[in-house]
C-alpha cells in the first residue's frame, strides 16, 4: 500500500483515535488491516483510554477524531501542544484515498497532459452538505451512478465512514459521494473535492457553532477546500498550465437558493462559476412516482439534475433512477391512514423523525399546507431560537402536542402565540392524543411528527424515535 508522503513518518507509533463511534472503529479497522497499530481513547468505550494527557500524546505522532469531538476539547489540545498532527477522519481517508490511486509519480517520458489524465481520477471525490437533505442527495446519487455502471459508494455522515472506502475500492474509476456534516467540514484539511453540492441552511447545531454565520462558514470550509483542489502526492504541473486549468475546469459547485442567499448575507463571495438550483427549474419535470415530488425534496431533485448534466450523464436515466429510489425509513414516510371511506374524515399518520431541525420541521409542515396539522415535536434542543421557531411553525398547525427537553419551553413559546400546545412525558401519550384530536376535527386532518429537535434525550437516535411513533401508531 502507496502511503501519502505526509504521513509516512506517523505511522511508526501507534496511531491515537479520539472517539469509539463507527468512524474511530473504521480507522482503527482500516489501519489494523494494514500492518497499523491504533489506541481509541473514548470515555464510554469499553477498554478505551479515558485520559489524554502529555504522557499519552507521547506515545503517538498522529491523532485522528471523531466529529464529536469540536476543535476546543481538551484532548485536541494537548495534542497540538505535544505537535501530533491532528485530522479528522475524512481528511484521513481522503489522504490515503488519493494516495493510493496511479500514478504517484508521472512516468519517465509521460508529458503532463497524460500524467493529468491518469491523475484526474484520483480528484474525483464529490462531496454533499446542507441543513437537510444531504443523507438522502448523498445516497441517490450512488444509487443513481451504480445504476449507469460507475462503481459508486454513499459514505461520510450517511453512518458510513469516509475510511470504509478505502477497502472498498482503489480503482480508479471508483467515484465516491461524501457526506460531510459541520462538524467534520469545519477541521478539513487535506480533503479535496472536486464538486461541491450544498442543499441549503438554516438554524442548526448552534450549541456547537455558536450563531448561524459560523454554521455556514463551517460548511463553507468545503467550498475552501475545492478552490485549492489539488493532488496531495505526486508531480502535479504548474497551476499555469494548460493541463491543469482543464482539471480545474471540471470542479463543479451547485448549491440551493437559501446558501446563495446565506452567502450574500455573510458577505461571502461565492465562485463566479457557482450553478444556483431552485425548485421552479424542476416544476413539472420531478418524476411524480419519486420521493422528490414533495416539497422538501423538490430542491434536492434540482441540484441531482444540475450535477448529473454536468457530468455528462442523459437525463432520461436520472428519472429512472428517481423513480427506483427506495423511500428512506422516517423521512416523512406516511405510516398509516385512518378513515376516508363511507363519508368518514381522513386522518393521515406521517413520521418525520429524520426532522431533527427548525428547517426540516417548517418544509414537512409546508407539505400539508392547507390541510389541518396536529403536530408532534421537541427533543434535545440544538440551539437557536426556539420561540421564533414556535410563532413561524404556529401559522402552520392547529395544535401542538409537545416530548422532550424543550417541551415546556415550547408550550410557553405557543401560547404566547395563542397556539394550543399540551405536554406530555412519553411520546406514546403524546400520539394518542393527537389521533383523538385529528380524528374528532371534522375534516381530513394529518398528523405530523416531525420533532424539529435532537432525540438523544429520550432515544437513542432518530431511527429509534421514529421506530418508537410508528409502533405508537400501529396500537391506535
Amino acid at each position: 500500500m502507496d502511503i501519502p508522503g505526509i504521513l509516512e513518518k506517523k505511522l511508526d507509533k501507534p496511531v491515537a483515535i479520539f472517539g469509539g463511534g463507527i468512524s474511530g472503529n473504521a480507522v482503527a479497522e482500516f489501519l489494523r488491516e494494514n500492518g497499523f497499530s491504533s489506541r481509541i481513547y473514548d470515555r464510554k468505550t469499553e477498554g478505551a483510554g479515558t485520559r489524554f494527557d502529555m504522557a499519552e500524546a507521547a506515545g503517538h505522532d498522529l491523532v485522528v477524531c471523531s466529529p464529536g469531538f469540536p476543535q476546543n476539547h481538551p484532548w485536541k489540545e494537548v495534542a497540538r501542544r505535544a505537535g501530533l498532527l491532528c485530522l479528522c477522519e475524512p481528511d484521513f481517508a481522503a489522504l490515503f484515498w488519493q494516495g493510493s490511486l496511479p500514478p504517484i509519480k508521472r512516468l519517465p517520458g509521460e508529458t503532463p497532459t497524460a500524467f493529468l489524465a491518469r491523475a484526474d481520477n484520483r480528484l474525483g471525490l464529490t462531496a454533499v452538505t446542507g441543513t437537510n437533505g444531504k443523507t438522502t442527495l448523498t445516497e441517490f446519487l450512488a444509487f443513481a451512478l451504480r445504476r449507469i455502471g460507475k462503481d459508486s459508494l454513499a459514505v461520510g455522515n450517511n453512518g458510513v465512514p469516509m475510511s470504509k472506502m478505502l477497502s472498498h475500492s482503489t480503482a480508479a474509476s471508483f467515484r465516491p459521494v461524501c457526506e460531510i456534516s459541520s462538524f467534520q467540514a469545519e477541521e478539513l484539511r487535506y480533503f479535496s473535492p472536486r464538486c461541491v453540492l450544498w442543499t441549503n441552511i438554516d438554524e442548526d447545531h448552534i450549541d456547537r457553532h455558536g450563531s448561524l454565520e459560523n454554521y455556514f462558514r463551517a460548511k463553507y470550509r468545503l467550498v475552501e477546500c475545492m478552490l485549492r483542489l489539488r493532488l496531495v502526492v505526486g508531480d502535479f504541473p504548474q497551476a499555469d498550465n494548460p493541463d491543469t486549468q482543464a482539471v480545474f475546469a471540471r470542479r463543479t459547485l451547485i448549491v440551493g437558493e437559501s446558501v446563495a442567499s446565506a452567502a450574500k448575507r455573510f458577505g461571502v463571495e461565492l465562485p463566479e462559476w457557482t450553478q444556483i438550483a431552485t425548485r421552479a427549474e424542476v416544476a413539472g419535470i420531478v418524476p411524480e412516482k419519486s420521493i422528490f415530488a414533495t416539497f422538501p425534496q423538490s430542491e434536492n431533485y434540482a441540484i441531482a439534475r444540475r450535477f448529473w448534466l454536468s457530468s455528462g450523464f442523459r437525463e432520461k436515466d436520472l428519472v429512472a433512477a428517481a423513480e427506483a429510489f427506495p423511500a428512506r425509513a422516517h423521512r416523512l414516510a406516511k405510516v398509516r391512514t385512518i378513515g376516508g371511506e363511507n363519508g368518514v374524515p381522513k386522518v393521515e399518520f406521517w413520521d418525520d423523525s429524520k426532522g431533527t431541525n427548525f428547517h426540516a420541521a417548517l418544509a414537512a409542515l409546508k407539505t400539508f399546507s392547507g390541510k389541518k396539522v396536529f403536530w408532534i415535536g421537541g427533543g434535545l434542543s440544538k440551539g437557536g431560537d426556539i420561540a421564533g421557531f414556535a410563532a413561524t411553525i404556529g401559522q402552520h398547525i392547529e395544535r401542538a402536542f409537545l416530548i422532550g427537553q424543550t417541551a415546556a419551553e415550547l408550550q410557553r413559546a405557543f401560547a404566547e402565540s395563542g397556539v394550543p400546545a399540551d405536554r406530555f412525558s412519553l411520546l406514546q401519550g403524546a400520539v394518542a392524543a393527537s389521533a383523538r384530536a385529528a380524528l374528532a376535527a371534522g375534516t381530513d386532518a394529518v398528523v405530523l411528527f416531525s420533532p424539529g429537535f435532537a432525540s438523544f434525550d429520550m432515544f437513542s437516535g432518530y431511527a429509534e424515535r421514529g421506530a418508537r411513533f410508528e409502533q405508537c401508531v400501529s396500537e391506535i
